[in-house]
């Protein structure tokens, strides 16, 4: 598995008010949701991406206000057609 690091400074950790884990798995999860948001990881790949349960990102998806329901509109019209 790849890692990446991006480096952050001091102030980010005082104006944040979190401990370093806390920031990072904010910044993990804030990475991933965007990556979700973007198409670019199913929600399973993205709760994985930041080492969360499956549920908990939903409803952490829903704290940012990004839908955990992630259809372009072809996708809803076929969810939504009569068969």
């Amino acid at each position: 598995m790849h890692a990446l690091s991006l480096p952050y400074p001091d102030d980010l950790l005082l104006i944040s008010g979190k401990t370093p884990h806390a920031l990072e798995a904010e910044l993990s999860f804030l990475l991933a949701a965007k990556l979700f948001e973007l198409h670019r990881l199913s929600l399973g790949k993205a709760a994985e991406f930041c080492n969360m349960p499956k549920i908990r990102f939903m409803f952490e998806l829903g704290r940012i206000n990004i839908s955990a329901i992630n259809l372009d509109d072809d996708q809803i019209a076929d969810e939504l057609r009569d068969d």
